[in-house]
C-alpha cells in the first residue's frame, strides 16, 4: 500500500497532480482544497495517500494531512460514500469543519459538498457521530503508552481503522518501546503488531 508520496509536482490538473518521485510519476487525485494548498509545478510536495483498489481501477487519493486521510477512511465506511464523495466532503469542509458538522448534527453543512444529497449527508452525520480522529484524547486508559505527541494521533488512527482502543494503545505502546516516536512510525510499528500472521 502506498501511504505517502513525496517528490516534485510535474503537472497540476483540475482534480489531480502528477508527482515525480525519483523518476516515477504518480497521478494522485486530490480535492479542490488540497489542490489549492499544493505548491506550483516544479516545487517539492508531499501527500498522505490512500490507495483505492477496485476490479477496474487503481487510484491514489492524496491529502496534505494524515487527519484528512483518517477522515477519508471513515467517510468511505458510510454506505453510499465513495472516494469521490469523501474527497468532495473534505474539500468543502476540511477536517475541522467536518468534525464540527458531525458533532453538531449539522447534515446541511455536509450536503453543501458537490454531489452529496440530503440522504447521504444525514447518513454521514448519524453514522460518524463520535468517531472523529480528534477522539484520541478522550480514549480510556488501556495500559502504558510511550511519551510523545504522536501517541494520541497514532491511537486515534488505529481506532479509526477499526481496532479497539485498548488493542490500539497496547500496539502503539509496544512500537514506542522499540524507539518509534513520530506518528507515522508509531502507526507502522503498531500495524505490524496488529496484522494477522
Amino acid at each position: 500500500m502506498i501511504g505517502r508520496i513525496a517528490g516534485r509536482v510535474e503537472h497540476r490538473g483540475a482534480d489531480h497532480v502528477l508527482v515525480d518521485v525519483g523518476g516515477v510519476g504518480y497521478v494522485v487525485h486530490v480535492s479542490s482544497r488540497t489542490l489549492a494548498e499544493l505548491p506550483p509545478r516544479g516545487e517539492a510536495a508531499a501527500l498522505w495517500t490512500e490507495l483505492v483498489v477496485r476490479e477496474d481501477l487503481l487510484q491514489l487519493i492524496g491529502y496534505r494531512t494524515l487527519q484528512e486521510v483518517e477522515w477519508h477512511r471513515l467517510l468511505v465506511t458510510v454506505q453510499g460514500v465513495g472516494a469521490r464523495a469523501a474527497m468532495a466532503i473534505l474539500g468543502a469542509l476540511g477536517p475541522e469543519g467536518l468534525g464540527r458538522a458531525i458533532a453538531l448534527g449539522d447534515w446541511s453543512a455536509v450536503k453543501a459538498a458537490p454531489g452529496v444529497g440530503p440522504k447521504i449527508a444525514q447518513r454521514v452525520v448519524n453514522e460518524l457521530k463520535g468517531k472523529g480522529p480528534a477522539l484520541a484524547d478522550a480514549l480510556p486508559d488501556a495500559g502504558p503508552a510511550p511519551a510523545g505527541g504522536g501517541t494520541a494521533e497514532a491511537v486515534s488512527a488505529l481506532v479509526n481503522l477499526g481496532y479497539a482502543a485498548a488493542e490500539a494503545q497496547r500496539a502503539v505502546a509496544e512500537a514506542g518501546r522499540d524507539g518509534a516516536e513520530d506518528t507515522p512510525t508509531l502507526i507502522r510499528g503498531a500495524l505490524k503488531r496488529l496484522a494477522p500472521a
